[in-house]
């Protein structure tokens, strides 16, 4: 049963009452809309003859009732508009119910309304819209946040915790309407890359995302079962694999926009569900890839801030190229003091042991480098800067260095202190390939649950031929971050996961009886409580054990009394 403040309940009563005066709260009916708010506010001073016309739709978001004229505000996709409405401008003859009834108690903060007239200027200089018709589009029968502004803008009891708004995305955006430009500008990053890949002639593809094998990625997958089929299925950790497949097939550039899923850790930069573009370029290697994503960065930053340079907390940073390039080792070397090039698994988990760095038996060679990478040297990573030629236990996928035995050419692009793009020469022996995944198996074995799995068709496909390929990979999600000075991803995403929203619990009226006496006064005698309450032992004992499963009251021995603090 749904449980309804007293707001909730007065706006389901002015709902009814629209419905016994003959007004749909919820009307089927198409309303024609001709300009916007931010049109209005922005042309009207040089074109007032074009506004004469003017109908527009949005939320009613204030309202300043003055017995027979009102001034109200409201908000369209673009922004809020003033509007004046007079009484006997929308209600022309002797029936004044639209106004005295409908628009001063009937109508709410939230409701939907349509309007048609025409844009004048107040005395105090304010562009309006004054009214000479208005339907009501949908009535909101719950309440939105009251967010208060002063004179200056500055808000003041605003929509702000973090949870709530994440979980009411919907709520968010009405009322704080500076998040729609964080997704505004993520949409203009990917137009941005499309447009760049598209100009070069590559084309955009979509690759499964329900996968018998998971592949492409060192990542834990989620499990799920097709019934049809009787088999399990993996939602996608990578798209590479199958956006290889394409390169053997002739395609000479390929690239998709894509959600991923990796059953791990949530924190400030991991979200289980992700965006990341991958693109993989045939007759092209790492170096290539390098000078490429330079020149792209650099194109998307200019598009979204017309300049390089970007605020990302206290730091600037500059996205013109070229970017300083830096192995692994070296940064290893460089931020930490010490040389890991020459250490075998033994010598590399006593350094992780005496930095203090937490492995476990899993781990191979490759995992303990990253681990002491990523505690040593990410946070030091403030420019764009390359971090190239990985040993080979760390990247299944990528080509044996060219001229360095022990390494692979692969690069990562770190900005502010985080990986946001990951680029190999992609490898295409299927011999060496397959010993690849053999030793992932191996890491398996051990209980590394985020080991690459065989994948038999993809080896068959390499072994038809790939052309030389360089493929990137880059979090779409980090990326919008850094673009718009956000330091969390659940602001860049609409929707985040989060834990399920807790459900009102349902009380037995025993439970009731004692969470009052609990709640009334503290310390409480136990005996003078049970007596109080008038329950037998097993009615005494079934509430206190009920209140306890419940978490709604938590109960602490004080001496001989007990102190309870209600949750």
């Amino acid at each position: 049963m749904q449980l309804l403040n007293e707001q909730e309940i007065e706006r389901r009563k002015d709902r009814e009452e629209l419905i016994r005066l003959g007004i749909n709260p919820y009307p089927a009916e198409a309303f024609p809309i001709n300009v916007t708010a931010e049109d209005i506010h922005r042309n009207y001073e040089n074109r007032k003859n074009d506004y004469k016309g003017i109908s527009i739709a949005g939320r009613l978001m204030s309202r300043r009732i003055m017995g027979s004229a009102s001034f109200a505000e409201i908000q369209d996709a673009t922004g809020r508009l003033q509007i004046y409405v007079r009484r006997d401008d929308i209600c022309p003859g002797e029936d004044k119910t639209l106004y005295n009834t409908v628009f001063k108690k009937l109508l709410g903060i939230g409701d939907f309304i349509g309007v048609k007239g025409y844009i004048f200027t107040t005395q105090t200089g304010e562009i309006s819209l004054h009214v000479t018709e208005l339907t009501l589009l949908s009535k909101s029968v719950k309440p939105l946040p009251v967010v208060k502004r002063d004179e200056d803008g500055n808000v003041h009891d605003g929509f702000t915790d973090p949870e709530l708004r994440y979980r009411q995305r919907y709520v968010d955006l009405t009322v704080n309407p500076e998040v729609k430009k964080t997704f505004i500008t993520r949409s203009k990053i990917i137009s941005q890359m499309r447009r760049y890949f598209d100009d070069h002639g590559w084309l955009e593809v979509e690759t499964p995302i329900l996968q018998a094998v998971h592949g492409g990625a060192a990542a834990r997958p989620f499990n799920t079962h097709h019934n049809t089929l009787d088999m399990p299925l993996f939602l996608r950790i990578a798209n590479e694999l199958y956006l290889k497949r394409l390169i053997v097939g002739g395609f000479d550039g390929v690239y998709e926009f894509g959600k991923m899923f990796r059953n791990e850790g949530m924190d400030r930069t991991h979200n289980p569900e992700f965006t990341s573009m991958e693109i993989y370029v045939a007759y092209k290697d790492y170096i290539w890839m390098m000078e490429m994503v330079e020149e792209l960065l650099e194109q998307v930053t200019e598009s979204i801030h017309g300049k390089t340079k970007v605020k990302v907390g206290e730091n600037e940073i500059d996205f013109a190229g070229p970017y300083r390039r830096l192995t692994m080792y070296d940064s290893i070397k460089e931020y930490a003091g010490i040389d890991v090039s020459k250490m075998d698994e033994t010598a590399l988990r006593k350094v992780c042991a005496d930095m203090g760095i937490a492995v476990d038996d899993s781990m191979g060679k490759g995992k303990l480098i990253d681990e002491i990478f990523g505690e040593k040297v990410e946070a030091n990573l403030i420019q764009p800067t390359y971090i190239t030629d990985y040993p080979i236990e760390m990247t299944p996928l990528a080509k044996k260095h060219r001229t360095e035995p022990g390494l692979v050419e692969r690069f990562e692009l770190f900005v502010n202190g985080k990986e946001i793009a990951n680029a190999y020469t992609e490898l295409n022996d299927p011999i060496d390939q397959r010993e690849r995944f053999e030793e992932q198996l191996k890491l398996a074995a051990r209980g590394d649950d985020e080991a690459m799995a065989m994948d038999e068709d993809f080896l068959r496909s390499l072994e038809y031929g790939m052309p030389p390929t360089s493929g990137l990979g880059i979090g779409i999600d980090r990326l919008t971050m850094l673009l718009t000075n956000k330091t969390t991803i659940q602001e860049v995403l609409f929707f985040p996961q989060m834990r399920p929203e807790k459900k009102a619990v349902e009380l037995t009226e025993e439970e009731k009886l004692v969470l009052d006496l609990l709640k009334k006064e503290h310390p409480i005698d136990l005996a003078k409580l049970k007596e109080q309450a008038g329950l037998s032992n097993k009615k005494w004992d079934m509430a206190m054990k009920g209140l306890s499963k419940k978490e709604l009251a938590r109960v602490q021995k004080d001496g001989d009394l007990l102190t309870v603090h209600p949750l």
